[in-house]
């Protein structure tokens, strides 16, 4: 197949609002994406596969916004939920580089007011691999709003953990983020979207962004619902009530939501950054290594933590940042974006939509590539 790559890649018909291309050896890829438009199921959506330092494959399909007048463009930006976390691990690595923190002392050495009713000796090595017992947050935030940065990191450092730190496991579904911007304020004095925006985001060239300027928010995709139940639905809903409004499109569209920083899901990207960003994961000259160092980088893919996810429901094998099994090193996203880097076909993969839905679609995209998205745990 590497032949096709000294060869332009051919355009894909005009056909049911998809556009793009894709180079020789993937039409099967081209004829699924256009397929999933076609029968309805994606209504606005970004495909993206790059192998060998090329993009292979980059279709768009579908429109942007709610009224269907701005056709999806390969530039268009997507917020692709629990993908962002990934983004906020790149974040407190960059710190631990630096010397501000270190990944297995006490969180509490840096942040006191976190290190009570059993957080004393909570590191961040549990926070990025979900074992630090605040899978959500705790019943009084219910009374904050979604953007209430400060009020949400405080109820975090004065709840008691839901389990003792290390000893269980589960997604930290909207936790993260806080978790992560409050150990930064405190260890690096400075927070994590100025860490995101100022220092990882340009080291790795990414069209990605928490708190999204003004410049680009003419790009940015309505999120909107398969399903009306859609959210009362879900597995890890119990994770994601409080506070209300994560899952509210009404909420979730906004410009002031678009423009906050709320960690664990509101990076806005497009497919073509986040496959490119994949491709180079793991490469031993690539950007990623020259941010973070081989030590970090190492330590960044390395499986940590193989159990039974109570957010997830399934078994699974936790890297710092990543989820990883034999076949790929993924990061998905609830309502169906996903990306990937195939350890068995040595491409990386994006699949951002704004149906929130399942991740079927960017299941059948990856059985075209030869890949497989289910969840299994790398013992």
């Amino acid at each position: 197949m590497s032949e096709a790559f000294e060869r332009p890649a051919r355009p894909a018909p005009r056909h049911a609002h998809v556009e793009g291309f894709v180079a020789d050896g993937y039409d099967a890829v081209r004829q699924v994406f256009e397929k999933l438009v076609d029968d309805g199921r994606e209504t606005g959506a970004g495909l993206s596969v790059w192998r060998d330092g090329r993009e292979v494959v980059r279709l768009s399909g579908g429109w942007a916004d709610a009224a269907r007048t701005r056709p999806w463009q390969a530039d268009t930006l997507v917020m692709p939920y629990s993908l962002s976390k990934a983004f906020v691990t790149l974040a407190a690595l960059v710190a631990v580089r630096d010397g501000a923190l270190d990944l297995d002392e006490p969180i509490a050495r840096h942040w006191p007011a976190y290190g009570v009713r059993g957080k004393e000796q909570t590191t961040l090595r549990q926070v990025l691999t979900h074992r630090a017992g605040q899978p959500r947050f705790p019943a009084e935030a219910a009374d904050l709003d979604l953007l209430d940065d400060a009020g949400l990191r405080e109820t975090l450092a004065r709840a008691a953990p839901e389990y003792v730190p290390g000893t269980s496991l589960g997604e930290h579904a909207l936790t993260y983020g806080h978790l992560v911007d409050g150990i930064l304020r405190a260890s690096a004095g400075t927070t994590l979207g100025e860490m995101f925006n100022d220092v990882v985001r340009p080291a790795l060239s990414l069209d990605a962004w928490f708190a999204v300027p003004d410049h680009a928010l003419d790009r940015v995709a309505d999120l909107e619902y398969a399903d009306p139940e859609w959210p009362r639905l879900l597995h890890a809903a119990p994770w994601l009530q409080i506070p209300a409004g994560a899952l509210g499109t009404d909420r979730t569209n906004s410009r002031a939501w678009r423009q906050a920083v709320f960690g664990a899901v509101n990076l806005h990207t497009t497919a073509t950054a986040m496959a490119a960003f994949f491709s180079h994961l793991t490469g031993e000259d690539g950007p990623l290594r020259a941010l973070l160092g081989p030590r970090l980088h190492a330590e960044l893919l390395a499986p940590q933590v193989t159990d039974f996810d109570e957010v997830f429901g399934t078994r699974i094998t936790w890297t710092l940042g990543f989820v990883r099994d034999h076949g790929k090193i993924a990061k998905g996203g609830i309502g169906g974006s996903a990306a990937w880097w195939s350890r068995k076909h040595h491409h990386g993969c994006a699949y951002l939509t704004r149906r929130l839905d399942d991740h079927s679609r960017a299941a059948e995209i990856a059985a075209a590539l030869g890949d497989d998205l289910t969840v299994v745990g790398e013992d």
